[in-house]
């Protein structure tokens, strides 16, 4: 039923895997590494075609210099703060609220709720482009960040409340039950009993939530255009010229906003597994 653990397989077999995986590893860090290695190019290498050897010249700091100081990179980066914080903490607000009603409560209508929240995940979000643009426009928030942050809260509701309703479920329902003998009041149940055991899984679900959103490239150039509103990743496409693409520019810019999710993910790593592991054994 379960794949056969490796320390458990023949000799000849973790020796292969043993080979296999850096292999493996190199591969899918190849993208990555080109994108880091053209980053410290000169545009003419580009010209040339010296995509993988080793640059001409050395122009790390030129290239990352122009990035930040005479580009509006800077403002891309702020409005992607702007938009992945306020998404991220209205996200796991509301999820932690519907996590709790459908996890502990007993009514009638609980799993036809819940699966309304699980069948929002899968929408194709393509099919989505033109209603939601229109949406916008009538409602005046076209191009705004207020727009951007309210539509990705609204469609990251339901996968967050899809891991916090199950998550909240593995509590032990005694302390539940403890603190409503007690006389604890439902809303002191939550903010003392239930949010201090969900903090592994908010902070694992914060991480999730921040590495999509300041991810996101496709409702960026639907729902924003310009420097006063669009993040980074969109951002990043203004140094395309009409008959000339900056590419080394590009790439700079690249590792530059991908940064911040990796440091997210570092700063929070402990918290991060320990919310996907926690409940996995009994």
């Amino acid at each position: 039923m379960f794949p056969t653990p490796i320390e458990r397989t023949s000799r000849s077999w973790q020796l292969t895997y043993q080979m296999l995986l850096p292999v493996a590893l190199i591969m899918w860090l190849l993208p990555l590494i080109a994108v880091a290695i053209f980053s410290i190019k000169p545009a003419a290498d580009f010209t040339i075609g010296n995509y993988w050897g080793w640059p001409s010249t050395f122009e790390g700091f030129t290239n990352y210099g122009k990035v930040f100081f005479e580009s509006d990179m800077p403002r891309y980066l702020l409005n992607s703060v702007m938009i992945t914080v306020p998404t991220v903490i209205g996200a796991v607000i509301l999820s932690c609220m519907t996590g709790f009603a459908l996890g502990i409560y007993r009514f009638r209508a609980n799993l036809v709720i819940f699966f309304m929240f699980v069948a929002g995940n899968f929408v194709p979000f393509q099919i989505l482009m033109v209603p939601v643009r229109d949406l916008t426009l009538q409602l005046g928030l076209y191009n705004t960040i207020t727009g951007l942050v309210l539509f990705h809260i609204a469609f990251q509701t339901g996968f967050c409340t899809l891991f916090m309703r199950n998550f909240i479920r593995a509590l032990p329902f005694e302390l539940i039950e403890a603190a409503r003998v007690e006389g604890v009041n439902e809303l002191r149940i939550f903010w003392f009993v239930v949010l201090p055991l969900m903090k592994p899984a908010i902070a694992a679900l914060a991480v999730l939530i921040f590495t999509f959103i300041w991810n996101d490239y496709f409702w960026a150039v639907v729902l924003t255009q310009g420097v006063e509103t669009q993040p980074v990743t969109a951002g990043i496409t203004s140094f395309n010229a009409q008959y000339r693409a900056a590419y080394h520019l590009m790439s700079a810019g690249s590792i530059i906003a991908a940064l911040p999710p990796v440091l997210m993910f570092f700063l929070m790593q402990r918290h991060f597994i320990a919310g996907l592991t926690l409940g996995a054994v009994k």
